[in-house]
C-alpha cells in the first residue's frame, strides 16, 4: 500500500513537472492526456502507459484524473486570476482534492463518508500552499487569493505590495492570507475528521502530513514577515511535536457517533460531486 501511495505521488508529480514545463513539451505532451482521458481512452501516451497497472490495480477514475490535469492545465494561462471563493475552492479541488480522492482508492476505501473528508484534507492543504507562495506566484503571473477579498490586485501590484506590506496594498494582502487561513482551518477540521475511517497506519501517516502543513500556517499567522518574508518552512522540533499531536489524535479510532460531514463545504463543488463513484 505504502508503494502504490507512492506511485500514485510520482504519478501526480510528473503531470506536475510537465504542466510547469520542466519536462520537454511537457504543457504539449500534458494536453494530449487530457484529451485522452476526456475520451477515457488510456492508451496512447507513454506516461499513461506507464502508470496504467496502478490505476488499473486500483480502479482510479478517469474522471478524477481529468479534473487533475484540468487544474494543472488552469495553471498555464497566461495569468491566473482567482476572482472568488467559488473559484478558489474549485482550483484547489482540481489540483489537490482529486489526490484525496483517488488515494482513498489506493487505500482500498471506498466509504463516502470518508472520500468527503479526504477532498476536504485535500483542499485544506492546497490552501496552505496558496497563503505560503503569495509572492512566489505572483512572480509567475499568478494570483489565487481570490480577486473579491483584496480589491482585485494584480500579480505585479502584489509583488510592489510585497515591498511595502504595511501599506494599503500590503495590509489588504495580509487580511485576505489570514482569511484563507481561517478558510482552510475549516476545511482541516472536517478532513481531520474523517482519518478514522482510514487503516491504523495510513490514519497515523496522514494525520502527521496533515499537521505539518496546518503547523506552516500557523507560523505566518504568527511571523512578522507573514506572506512577504522568507517562505515557511516546519523545523525538525515542529515536526516531532506534531508527530506528537497526530499520535495523540489516533483516540479518534474509538468508537464513537460521528458527525455528519459538513455538505456546506462543497456547496460549489456539485459540477464534480460524481466523480470517482460519488463524495459527500
Amino acid at each position: 500500500m505504502g508503494r502504490d501511495a507512492a506511485e500514485l505521488y510520482s504519478f501526480c508529480r510528473v503531470l506536475d513537472d510537465m504542466a510547469d514545463g520542466d519536462i520537454p513539451g511537457g504543457p504539449a505532451q500534458l494536453r494530449r492526456i487530457q484529451a485522452l482521458l476526456k475520451a477515457n481512452e488510456w492508451k496512447g501516451d507513454p506516461v499513461l502507459e506507464h502508470y496504467a497497472s496502478l490505476v488499473e490495480r486500483h480502479r482510479l477514475p478517469h474522471e478524477v484524473l481529468g479534473s487533475l490535469v484540468e487544474g494543472l492545465m488552469d495553471d498555464q494561462a497566461p495569468q491566473v486570476l482567482i476572482e472568488d471563493e467559488t473559484g478558489l475552492i474549485q482550483y484547489a479541488f482540481k489540483v489537490a482534492g482529486t489526490v484525496g480522492l483517488l488515494m482513498c482508492n489506493i487505500l482500498n476505501n471506498a466509504d463516502p463518508r470518508a472520500r468527503a473528508h479526504a477532498v476536504d484534507l485535500g483542499i485544506a492543504m492546497q490552501l496552505t500552499n496558496i497563503a505560503r507562495d503569495v509572492v512566489e506566484d505572483a512572480k509567475m503571473g499568478r494570483r489565487y487569493l481570490p480577486g473579491e477579498w483584496v480589491n482585485h490586485l494584480s500579480p505585479e501590484a502584489i509583488l510592489s505590495a510585497s515591498k511595502d506590506p504595511h501599506g494599503r496594498d500590503g495590509t489588504l494582502i495580509t487580511q485576505g492570507v489570514e482569511r484563507l487561513l481561517e478558510l482552510a482551518e475549516t476545511y482541516y477540521t472536517s478532513g481531520r475528521a474523517g482519518l478514522s475511517f482510514l487503516p491504523f497506519r495510513a490514519h497515523f501517516s496522514i494525520g502527521v502530513a496533515a499537521k505539518v502543513y496546518r503547523q506552516i500556517g500557523r507560523q505566518l499567522l504568527r511571523s512578522r514577515d507573514s506572506w512577504h518574508g522568507r517562505r515557511q518552512v516546519t523545523s525538525r522540533a515542529s515536526k516531532m511535536l506534531c508527530t506528537v499531536r497526530a499520535t495523540a489524535n489516533l483516540v479518534w479510532r474509538v468508537p464513537h457517533p460521528r458527525r455528519r460531514h459538513n455538505a456546506d463545504l462543497h456547496n460549489w463543488l456539485t459540477p464534480y460531486q460524481q466523480q470517482g463513484g460519488g463524495w459527500g
